[in-house]
């Protein structure tokens, strides 16, 4: 009767643990501290009314995804591995806040396009894209920090959606060095911080 009691309660909270607390977010840190760096960077320094430098239009986008696509994948492969094994609420809770990304950017993709379309004043796609998409990159982190109880990514998660809606006071290219510095640098102190947080957890 004790055993069969005690049996679930050990494996509930192992499944909880590695989901809550074991998510391994150093690859995917630092593959968002590079885009932003790299990506962001390349924008600023080839934007505004007297560029730095002359660079093609799609090579700081280029250089952006790049970073964001294999950093997506990371965050997912280590989400997933995670929710191995997790009790169902846990298990629905992660996949609740995957469905979170879609509905985010979506929403993000219609509110973009509908104030550009109806301002008539497609260049706001240029600023409002990379300061809306770290906003709503934010947000997410702030419920995921939460829901797992990840300090560290909570605490990214403010940083980045108070940077990307501050840095609109400036006039192009300032929102890209205040993505590229602040976002970036942002990222690789977490990406340096989760290795400790990690390393305490076990």
């Amino acid at each position: 009767m004790s055993t069969a009691t005690i049996v679930p309660t050990v494996v509930a909270g192992t499944a909880s643990h590695r989901l809550t607390g074991q998510i391994d977010n150093r690859f995917a840190y630092a593959s968002f501290a590079l885009a932003y760096l790299v990506g962001h960077g390349a924008a600023a320094l080839s934007q505004g009314t007297d560029p730095l430098v002359n660079l093609p239009g799609w090579l700081p986008m280029t250089l952006l995804a790049t970073g964001i696509v294999a950093g997506s994948v990371a965050a997912t492969v280590a989400s997933t591995r995670a929710q191995r094994g997790a009790p169902e609420a846990e298990a629905l809770s992660g996949k609740l806040l995957g469905i979170a990304w879609v509905t985010g950017f979506t929403a993000l993709f219609l509110a973009i396009t509908g104030l550009a379309n109806t301002l008539d004043m497609p260049e706001l796609q240029t600023v409002l894209w990379p300061t809306g998409s770290a906003f709503v990159v934010g947000l997410i982190y702030l419920a995921e920090g939460a829901a797992r109880r990840n300090v560290l990514h909570y605490t990214l998660g403010s940083w980045l959606a108070l940077i990307s809606t501050a840095s609109l006071f400036l006039g192009t290219p300032g929102p890209f060095w205040i993505l590229a510095i602040a976002g970036g640098g942002a990222y690789a102190i977490a990406a340096m911080l989760e290795t400790r947080r990690l390393a305490t957890r076990d």
